[in-house]
């Protein structure tokens, strides 16, 4: 891999660190609410606030997706990787900071 290689590495590392809340607000969303609903999950028992603010999150979390998408596509388009290597990286590398929280805590 060259240098851009490595700098495109980098930035989704980088991402990933504030990418962690977005993981565990989906995460949340779904064991609270759709598995919940089909009996795969038992919801958090405090949790009374309803889907409304889960909701206003999935906008944001949406709004911080696209925005991660226009960085790695003008990304792609500077480095000379295939994009069968390029993006299974970038999702690889932008979740290694919740992996390693998940095996820390």
């Amino acid at each position: 891999m060259g240098k851009r290689a490595w700098t495109a590495v980098a930035v989704n590392l980088l991402l990933g660190v504030p990418g962690v809340v977005p993981v565990w607000l989906l995460w949340y969303f779904a064991v609270n609410w759709p598995l919940a609903a089909i009996g795969w999950s038992r919801p958090e028992p405090t949790e009374n606030d309803g889907m409304l603010p889960g909701l206003v999150l999935g906008v944001l979390l949406l709004a911080l997706f696209v925005l991660w998408w226009l960085l790695n596509g003008s990304m792609r388009r500077r480095i000379a990787l295939d994009p069968r290597v390029y993006w299974p990286m970038s999702v690889l590398a932008t979740l290694v900071p919740t992996f390693v929280l998940i095996v820390v805590l």
